[in-house]
């Protein structure tokens, strides 16, 4: 596929270039790197929509070099900041982390390096930047660039959500608009411009090189139970070469297909949310340094891993849309090789994601929840988001951010530098108003299930699987977006064809050939022949027989011409 991209490549200055050489060892960019990289050493906003694997953070890596000031990097991935600044730092490029994975010294130490760089990375979580003074801290030194990575996740259309993600279109006005990039595997053309839209940079240029990767080969297995279910898994393991991940969408189903690997023998590691940290880092390092083979996870594993010979990524559960499939998926083959991409599809899971579409978003009863509760403690000092969980059992942590921010963009409360809220003057939130401003969830909500039934449309199609899924994402597979050749639908269609090719030659050649009639006669059979008089058959071939007359003479006549005597 042709890279799309709406920035025209710059060639590149003689002291880039020797960074990439001397620093990084890299001698050739991959597609859009370049483009990248010249939009962010011009200060230019982009939104770099690149594969997995592809080398996104080299994009802000270089500029972060030549560019004064410092290069702040906001990424949900706390396992992977301390790599990623360790990396850095051993290239000697200096680099920190704040996160509240931390110990307190820790975040201590960055905090005094952030006071006192004058270049640099620093890598935080999308909820530092909630913090005032954080903000208030970064607000008065030099911004060179601000990256947002896994940028889909900022869009409320977006699969991945968090809500702390939607607060940093706010943080850049108070940190007075540095030069924005948005990095992202994955984003449709309503996902661009709602990441545009969220983070107040409306007409930012998108580079986009395309979803398209060729050494992936996506498959499908229709099970009609967990027990044959189980069965394909195993069958599937004993095929597959190397390390791989085995995705569930629940940490129930993840424990037990963990269980059953170890059952039959494999070498198997998992991972999930309700792990300790310790365990999950721990046992996130076997799989990393290939002690165990494979990863048995939740979709709380495997955002920015680096580990690029996965040979394959099996979903044992269908997650809720292709955003999410094809992210996971995408964490095989990141070498370049072969790699398997498979999804055990059983239609009793779409029950599992139909349950998850169900708890996601707050409705207009939980924005009148959380607007209550501040009502009823207006005369006391502003709440914080914590407190306001206490006051209303039942509604998670995510859903009263969200409400919050639904509420603050409504005008019926407001935050102070603390990120305590209160009511706002001049509005009152009656059940009309808020009916309103819930109806934006209730959009989002509507197109999470029309996200649900594209992934089962995938699982259950017969066209070419790399066809459906770029066209999700507004791309095209080729010239004639037909087919990639290798998906399982793709090889199922050319095996039949060949078979029918070689049935309809089978069949063109009997009817090319001679209809071959037996003769009725056998040699000894008295015969007469029309005016040649009786004799006896001495030869019979085909539909010819050889006839022997009483004066000895032979003569040789088609059947039809022959009457028995």
């Amino acid at each position: 596929m042709t890279p799309s991209t709406s920035v025209r490549p710059s060639p590149l200055p003689a002291a880039v270039r020797r960074t990439l050489r001397t620093i990084f060892g890299i001698s050739q960019l991959r597609d859009g790197q370049q483009e990248v990289i010249a939009c962010m050493l011009a200060g230019q906003d982009t939104l770099a929509i690149m594969p997995t694997g592809s080398g996104k953070s080299l994009c802000y890596q270089v500029p972060a070099v030549h560019r004064r000031g410092l290069t702040v990097v906001v990424s949900p991935l706390i396992s992977l900041m301390k790599d990623q600044a360790d990396a850095l730092a051993e290239l000697g490029i200096a680099a920190v982390q704040l996160n509240s994975a931390q110990a307190e010294r820790e975040q201590e130490a960055a905090m005094q390096w952030l006071a006192d760089a004058s270049r640099g990375i620093v890598f935080v979580t999308p909820e530092r930047l909630a913090d005032p003074e954080f903000v208030a801290a970064l607000a008065g030194r030099p911004l060179a660039q601000f990256v947002v990575d896994e940028a889909h996740c900022v869009s409320q259309w977006g699969h991945d959500f968090r809500p702390a993600f939607l607060e940093i279109g706010a943080a850049l006005r108070q940190l007075g608009d540095p030069p924005l990039l948005a990095l992202t595997a994955t984003a449709g053309a309503e996902v661009v411009d709602d990441i545009r839209r969220q983070l107040g940079r409306p007409r930012m240029p998108v580079v986009n090189t395309g979803t398209y990767r060729p050494n992936l080969r996506m498959q499908v297995a229709q099970v009609v139970s967990d027990d044959e279910k189980t069965e394909r898994l195993l069958e599937a393991l004993a095929k597959s070469a190397g390390s791989g991940i085995v995705y569930t969408a629940t940490v129930k189903s993840c424990v037990a297909v963990h269980d059953r690997l170890l059952a039959a023998g494999h070498s198997a590691t998992i991972y999930h949310g309700r792990l300790s940290a310790a365990e999950r880092n721990a046992n996130q390092d076997r799989f990393m340094d290939g002690e165990a083979r494979v990863m048995v996870a939740t979709n709380a594993f495997g955002m920015g891993i680096d580990k690029p010979d996965i040979r394959f990524v099996l979903h044992y559960q269908m997650p809720g849309n292709l955003e999410a499939y094809y992210q996971e998926a995408g964490r095989a083959g990141r070498d370049g090789e072969l790699a398997d991409c498979g999804l055990l599809f059983y239609r009793k899971d779409r029950q599992v994601q139909q349950f998850f579409l169900a708890r996601r978003y707050p409705t207009a009863e939980d924005l009148d929840g959380v607007y209550r509760a501040l009502q009823a403690g207006s005369g006391e000092e502003a709440l914080s988001a914590a407190e306001l969980s206490t006051r209303i059992p039942g509604l998670s942590g995510n859903r009263i951010a969200v409400a919050l921010k639904l509420l603050r963009d409504g005008g019926l409360v407001r935050a102070d530098r603390r990120r305590r809220w209160k009511l706002a003057a001049g509005r009152a939130g009656d059940a009309k108003t808020l009916a309103a401003l819930a109806v934006t969830y209730e959009e989002k909500a509507e197109r999470d299930r029309a996200g649900l039934e594209r992934m089962v449309f995938y699982a259950q199609t017969g066209f070419c699987r790399w066809r459906v899924l770029l066209e999700h994402f507004d791309e095209v597979l080729s010239s004639d977006g037909e087919r990639c050749g290798h998906c399982d639908n793709c090889l199922r269609a050319a095996r039949e064809e060949a078979a029918g090719a070689v049935a309809a030659a089978a069949e063109a050649q009997a009817a090319a050939a001679p209809v071959q009639i037996e003769s009725p006669f056998k040699p000894g059979d008295e015969v007469r022949v029309p005016r040649y008089g009786s004799g006896a058959v001495d030869t019979v071939a085909g539909d010819e027989v050889t006839v022997v007359f009483p004066d000895r003479s032979r003569r040789t006549f088609v059947s039809a011409y022959v009457e028995a005597r």
